[in-house]
């Protein structure tokens, strides 16, 4: 794992997105394939609006059963268990190899928004993931999402 990684998944914030793009161009790709399982996730401080909203709903991180069977929001109720978000999420999604800024790699495609998470793979246990898609909606803002996600 990067320096630069390890500075920026401990950053307070803010965290300057010009940042994180350089780090995700050094980034290798990954393949769908390789993401099933389990994953806790975090994200980059940036002020994106789309941090409120995962911290309202108390995510956790995500998880890929199979290709075509990915929850993106899986989050905590009260008594700390855990559930697929479907109603946030809009339903749930699958991981597919997209080219995403010149490269193919991980992709995972929201079934119910014009939403895409892309990946890139920091280290065997260690994913970096940029939320893209259309200005309206959940991306509101038109700025990309900036987050990370960690091998349960």
């Amino acid at each position: 794992m990067s320096e630069r990684w390890r500075v920026l998944r401990v950053a307070a914030g803010p965290v300057d997105p010009g940042e994180l793009d350089a780090l995700w161009r050094d980034l290798d790709t990954v393949d769908a394939a390789d993401l099933l399982g389990s994953w806790r996730g975090f994200a980059f401080p940036t002020g994106h609006p789309v941090e409120r909203m995962l911290a309202r709903s108390r995510w956790h991180g995500k998880r890929f059963d199979a290709l075509h069977d990915a929850k993106p929001l899986i989050c905590r109720t009260e008594d700390g268990s855990l559930y697929s978000d479907t109603t946030s999420g809009r339903g749930e999604a699958s991981l597919w190899n997209i080219e995403f800024r010149g490269e193919v790699t991980a992709t995972m495609v929201y079934d119910g928004m014009p939403v895409f998470d892309h990946f890139k793979r920091v280290d065997d246990a260690t994913l970096m993931g940029v939320m893209n898609g259309k200005a309206d909606g959940v991306l509101a803002s038109g700025r990309l999402f900036y987050f990370g996600l960690e091998r349960e």
